[in-house]
């Protein structure tokens, strides 16, 4: 895999963003003659400038470093679910999911939006009856919502 060197990528961004030179450096709070040596080739920007013209660029700094990745930049919340630890069954619902069509993904999400919202509103109802009197166990919450589930109790 040939590679684009990284004065390429940072031309195509400025003519893609049609934004001058001046105008990235000041984005990506670089020095404008560092710029210029990178697009010359006379230098290779550091991480963190890599970083800061990629955000700057709205490129993805792996494209902006020369790999063939696409250009689009890959957000921050997409960034930490695809690295943040996932239990078993959220990894088998992903999976069952990407095996769907676009409309039944739709169905999915849909259906888990409200379960999500049903079940928030039920945490919230139980918050709004917890005692303060006496320390609340499993065993009294139990308790509690038997009575209140308990229809003979309500005639």
């Amino acid at each position: 895999m040939n590679k684009v060197e990284i004065k390429e990528r940072i031309k195509q961004g400025l003519e893609l963003r049609e934004i001058t030179q001046s105008q990235l450096a000041s984005k990506a709070n670089i020095d404008k003659g560092q710029l210029s040596s990178y697009i010359s080739g006379k230098y290779k920007p550091r991480q963190n400038n890599i970083d800061a013209l990629a955000a700057a660029l709205n490129v993805n700094e792996a494209w902006l470093m020369g790999f063939d990745v696409p250009m689009e930049r890959v957000s921050d919340k997409v960034k930490s679910f695809q690295t943040a630890p996932k239990s078993a069954q959220c990894k088998e619902i992903i999976e069952v999911c990407e095996q769907l069509t676009p409309h039944n993904q739709r169905k999915v999400f849909t259906y888990s939006k409200n379960l999500l919202s049903t079940q928030q509103m039920e945490e919230d109802l139980l918050a709004a009856h917890v005692r303060t009197d006496v320390e609340q166990t499993p065993e009294g919450v139990q308790h509690d919502l038997d009575i209140m589930n308990d229809d003979s109790q309500w005639e």
